[in-house]
């Protein structure tokens, strides 16, 4: 399935981890929230524990942001709750500070259009969401580097300053920088003109 930004994000409702215990969760628990949903490819592997804790240790930011994070994988939630119940200095996870959901069906990461269906395990897919529900921004990557959480933020921080102003960000846009008068929506004539 194809998804775009501006596209209604897909709802799911599916089991998770959550502070120690095994909780269900739905997208539509968040509506109101920005979310940060992000896919990784399995549990006790090499660079997801590096992303899963930089997104924890980064949680604090990102709430403040009014922005709830959300890690899916297509593990079972008994490996999730292993991984988190494992120290960071074992290779593990120890205490995060958002669920990690179990998509073990591989519904989700297939809904989003993340997942590699020969392997069975989704790409590195990250998807913005707004409080009304809507996607606002997407990445996939592949497997073999993580992201940067700085990033996010910095992209999330955008995205609130031009819903909150109307204003619009341009390159290197980051928290403090000047903003531009226009809206790309009323661009749309100059782009049927122009191309």
């Amino acid at each position: 399935m194809s998804i775009q930004v501006q596209q209604d994000a897909p709802n799911f409702t599916a089991d998770a981890v959550f502070d120690g215990e095994f909780k269900k969760i739905s997208l539509s628990d968040y509506h109101g929230k920005w979310v940060v949903l992000f896919f990784y490819p399995l549990d006790f592997t090499f660079v997801c524990p590096t992303e899963i804790t930089a997104f924890s240790d980064a949680y604090e930011e990102f709430n403040t942001l009014n922005a709830e994070v959300i890690g899916v994988s297509v593990d079972s939630k008994f490996s999730h709750l292993a991984w988190i119940n494992t120290p960071r200095a074992e290779g593990g996870l120890g205490d995060i500070n958002f669920p990690l959901v179990s998509d073990l069906t591989k519904d989700i990461s297939r809904s989003y259009g993340v997942l590699l269906e020969g392997a069975g395990v989704a790409l590195r897919g990250l998807f913005v969401i707004n409080p009304e529900g809507k996607l606002a921004y997407q990445v996939v990557h592949d497997l073999n580097v993580g992201r940067n959480t700085s990033e996010i933020t910095r992209v999330l921080k955008a995205f609130q300053r031009s819903a909150a102003t109307g204003e619009v960000c341009p390159a290197n846009w980051d928290e403090g920088a000047d903003t531009m008068k226009g809206d790309v929506k009323g661009s749309k004539s100059y782009f049927a003109k122009h191309g």
